[in-house]
C-alpha cells in the first residue's frame, strides 16, 4: 500500500500502551502484585497482552491487504514486512507460553517443595504424561503429512501449527457456542430483579455448603500440621524447619481469629518416617485448601452482598428512594464515593440498568444468530455471511475493500466471539477447582487461565477471518503465515471448513437445556444451570433454605457490629440471641423461632462465616463424635421435608391400618382403654394395652 504509515504507527504504539495498562490493572485485580514473584507475573502478562494484541492485529491486517486508496476512509495499516514480524512474534510467543512455559510454571508453583530444583523436577514429571500424549499424536500426524506431501522441510512446522490450531478450535467452538446463548440469556434474566433474587437464594445452600466443606478441609490439614509440630522423634532438622514454615503459613491465613485454645480436628495418620515427598504433598494440599477457602468465602460474601443489595432495590420500590447502607470495609474507593441521591440511585438501578440489560441482550441475540449463521454458510454460500456483509463496506470495487469503519466492526465481532468463549469458563465444570479470586487467585489457577486465553484467541481469530470472501482473507498476512500451513493437507482443509458447523451442538444444548436433562439421567452435569432446580423451595437446597441462610448471615453481621465495639468488649445481647466478640467466644444465634429478624441498614462488612469458625472447629473435632454425622443428618432432614410435603394418596390410610391386637387408631382416637384389655393378644400379657408394646 502506497503512502505514509506514520499515523498508523502512532496509533499502534498508543494501542500497545493502552493494552499494557489494561493488563496490569487486570493482574492487580486478581493477583497480589507485591507478593507474586516476577517469574510468574511476566509470563501471565504476556499471555494476556498478546491475545489482545492479536484481536487488534487482525483488522490492521485486513486493511493492509484490502484497504481503500482513499485517504479519508483509509484504515489503520502497517507495512507488510512489519506485519509479518508482528504475527511471528505474537504467534510463537503465544504458542510457547500455551504449551510449555505456563504448564510448567503452574506445576512449579503447585509443587509444594522448598528447593527450586525439586520444584522443577516435580513440574517436569507432572507434565511428562501430557507431553507424551501430545508427542504421540504428533507422531501419527507427521506420518500422515509425510505420506501426503513427502519429506519436506515445512512438514513438521505445518503439522505443529495445524495440531495446535485444531485442538484450540475444538475448545473454542464448544465454549463459544455455549456463550453465544448463555450471555444474552443471563442479561435477560438479570433484568428482572425479583427472579434474580430468587436465583441467588436458590444458589445459596450450595455455596454455603461448599464454604463449610472448605473450612473443615483446611482445619483437618492444620490439625495434622499441629500434630507434626508436637512430634519430637523421627524428624530431621531440615524437616523441622519445613514444618515450622507450614505452621507460619497456616497462622497467616486471612479471616482467621485466634484458635489456640480450641481443639483441632485430626487429619490423616502421620507416617513413622517423615520424607520430603510427604511434606511436599502436605504443603501442596495446604496451599490448595487455603485458596479454596478464600475462593468460596469470597463467593459466599459476594452472594450475600448481592442478595442484600437486590432486596434493598425491591424494598425501595414504594418509596422510590434507594439506599444500600454503609459500604463494606473492603470496598474500593470508587464504591465508597456517594455521588447520586437516593432517588437518582433508584432510577439508575431499577430503571436504567434493567433497560440497558434488555437492550444489550437483544443486540447480543442478533449478534449470536449472525455468528452461527455465518459459521454454517461460509463454506457453501460465503456471499451470504452476515459478518462479511458488515465488514466489507466498499462493494463498488472489484474485490471489495475494508476501511476504518470495517476495521472497527471487525474488532467488535472478534471481541464478542472471544468474550462469549471466555464467559463459559464459569459455567462449564470440567476445569477442576480452578477459579479467579479477587486479589487472591492461586498461582496455578492464574497460569491455567492465562494459558487458556492464549490458546483460544488464535483459532478464534483465524476462524473469524474465514467468514470473509476467499479473495480477501487469502491475501492477508495471517493466512500466508498460518492458514496456508493448516490447509496443506486435505484433512486440514476439510477440518477448517466443516468443523465450525458443529457449533450447533453446544448452541442447541444450551438453548434447549439438554445439560439439565442429561444431569437428571446421568446424575452429573457438565454445565452449571442457572435455572431453579426446586421452585417450591422444599427439599434439598431450595430457595427457601437459601433465603434463611442469607437472612441469618445478614443478621449475624448486624448483631456482630452492634455488639462488638472497637476495643473488643462484648455488649450484652438482647434476650434470645448470643453474640461473639472479636477474639472468639460464643457463636451468634438467631431467635428461638429459627428465623433471623430483618436487619436494619445492612453494613457491607466482613462475612460472619469467619466468626462462626470456632464452632465449626469444635463440631469437626474428634472430641465431639456425636456430631460427625452432620452431613447425613442434614440430608435426612431434607429428605424428610420433601416427603412431608408430598400429598399422600387416599389408599395409604386403609392399607396401613394397625391390627386390632396392636391397638388400632381410628378417627385419630386410639382404642386402647380397659374395654380393649381383653381383646386380641392383650389378654395374653396381663390385659394391659400398651400400644402394641410388651410389658416385661
Amino acid at each position: 500500500m502506497a503512502g505514509s504509515s506514520v499515523g498508523s504507527d502512532i496509533f499502534a504504539i498508543v494501542t500497545l500502551l493502552v493494552v499494557s495498562t489494561f493488563v496490569l490493572l487486570l493482574l492487580r485485580h486478581f493477583l497480589p502484585l507485591r507478593t507474586t514473584p516476577a517469574y510468574l507475573l511476566v509470563p501471565i502478562f504476556l499471555a494476556l497482552a498478546l491475545p489482545i494484541s492479536i484481536i487488534l492485529l487482525v483488522p490492521i491486517d485486513l486493511a493492509t491487504t484490502s484497504g481503500t486508496g482513499d485517504e479519508a476512509t483509509k484504515g489503520i495499516w502497517l507495512p507488510e514486512a512489519v506485519l509479518l514480524v508482528a504475527w511471528r512474534i505474537a504467534y510463537w510467543l503465544t504458542f510457547t507460553l500455551t504449551w510449555f512455559i505456563l504448564p510448567l510454571l503452574g506445576q512449579y508453583v503447585d509443587s509444594g517443595y522448598r528447593v527450586p530444583k525439586d520444584r522443577m523436577l516435580y513440574s517436569i514429571r507432572s507434565n511428562a504424561q501430557y507431553q507424551l500424549i501430545v508427542l504421540g499424536c504428533g507422531t501419527v500426524g507427521l506420518v500422515y503429512v509425510f505420506l501426503q506431501n513427502g519429506f519436506e522441510g515445512t512438514s513438521i512446522k505445518s503439522l505443529v501449527m495445524a495440531l495446535a490450531y485444531c485442538w484450540g478450535l475444538i475448545q473454542a467452538i464448544y465454549l463459544m457456542g455455549h456463550g453465544l446463548v448463555a450471555v444474552p440469556r443471563r442479561l435477560f434474566r438479570n433484568a428482572n430483579t425479583s427472579s434474580r433474587l430468587r436465583r441467588i437464594q436458590s444458589h445459596a445452600p450450595k455455596a454455603h455448603e461448599r464454604l463449610e466443606d472448605a473450612i473443615i478441609e483446611l482445619d483437618e490439614l492444620e490439625g495434622q500440621i499441629s500434630q507434626l509440630r508436637k512430634r519430637k522423634t523421627g524428624i530431621s532438622r531440615d524437616h523441622q524447619e519445613w514444618i515450622e514454615e507450614l505452621v507460619d503459613i497456616s497462622n497467616l491465613a486471612p479471616y482467621r481469629p485466634n484458635q489456640t485454645s480450641l481443639p483441632r480436628p485430626s487429619g490423616l495418620p502421620i507416617p513413622a518416617v517423615i520424607t520430603d515427598r510427604y511434606l511436599a504433598d502436605l504443603a501442596r494440599k495446604l496451599d490448595r485448601a487455603r485458596h479454596k477457602r478464600m475462593r468460596f468465602h469470597d463467593a459466599w460474601d459476594r452472594l450475600v452482598q448481592k442478595a442484600a443489595d437486590i432486596q434493598s432495590m425491591i424494598d425501595a420500590a414504594p418509596s422510590q428512594k434507594l439506599d444500600f447502607g454503609r459500604p463494606r470495609p473492603t470496598a474500593s474507593r470508587l464504591e465508597k464515593v456517594t455521588v447520586l441521591s437516593p432517588y437518582l440511585r433508584y432510577l439508575l438501578y431499577l430503571r436504567a440498568i434493567p433497560l440497558t440489560r434488555i437492550f444489550c441482550g437483544s443486540i447480543f441475540v442478533v449478534a449470536s444468530v449472525c455468528i452461527v449463521w455465518s459459521e454454517i454458510v461460509k463454506f457453501a454460500f460465503p456471499q451470504l455471511s452476515v459478518i462479511s456483509l458488515t465488514v466489507i463496506h466498499h462493494r463498488d470495487s472489484e474485490d471489495g475493500k475494508i476501511g476504518f469503519g470495517g476495521q472497527v466492526i471487525a474488532a467488535l465481532w472478534l471481541i464478542y466471539m472471544c468474550f462469549a468463549a471466555l464467559a463459559s469458563f464459569d459455567d462449564v465444570k470440567v476445569w477442576g477447582n480452578r477459579a479467579l479470586v479477587r486479589r487472591n487467585t492461586y498461582g496455578e489457577s492464574a497460569c491455567w487461565y492465562a494459558g487458556q486465553i492464549a490458546k483460544l484467541t488464535v483459532p478464534l481469530a483465524y476462524n473469524f477471518v474465514t467468514f470473509l470472501p476467499r479473495s480477501i482473507y487469502r491475501e492477508t498476512t495471517f493466512h500466508q503465515f498460518l492458514g496456508r500451513l493448516i490447509i496443506l493437507t486435505p484433512l486440514g482443509k476439510g477440518f477448517d471448513y466443516f468443523f465450525p458447523i458443529f457449533i450447533l451442538i453446544p448452541v442447541c444444548a444450551t438453548l434447549f437445556n439438554l445439560y439439565g436433562r442429561a444431569k437428571s439421567v446421568l446424575g452429573y452435569g457438565i454445565v452449571e444451570d442457572d435455572e431453579e432446580e426446586n421452585p417450591s423451595g422444599f427439599g434439598t437446597g431450595g430457595w427457601r433454605e437459601g433465603r434463611d441462610l442469607i437472612e441469618r448471615e445478614l443478621s449475624g453481621r448486624s448483631n456482630l457490629e452492634s455488639s462488638t465495639p472497637l476495643d473488643g468488649r462484648t455488649i450484652s445481647p438482647p434476650t434470645g440471641s448470643h453474640t461473639m466478640n472479636a477474639e472468639g467466644g460464643q457463636l451468634l444465634h438467631s431467635n428461638d423461632q429459627g428465623r433471623a429478624s430483618a436487619p436494619g441498614p445492612i453494613p457491607r462488612g466482613q462475612s460472619s462465616t469467619a466468626v462462626q469458625q470456632p464452632q465449626r472447629l469444635t463440631a469437626a473435632s474428634p472430641a465431639a463424635p456425636e456430631e460427625d454425622d452432620g452431613v447425613l443428618s442434614g440430608f435426612a432432614h431434607r429428605v424428610r421435608n420433601t416427603i412431608d410435603t408430598v400429598e399422600r394418596p387416599g389408599w395409604i390410610p386403609d392399607f396401613a391400618k394397625r391390627p386390632k391386637w396392636m391397638g388400632r387408631v381410628d378417627n385419630n382416637t386410639e382404642q386402647s382403654g380397659r374395654a380393649d384389655a381383653g381383646k386380641g393378644l392383650g389378654r395374653w400379657f396381663g390385659g394391659r394395652p400398651t400400644d402394641g408394646r410388651l410389658r416385661l
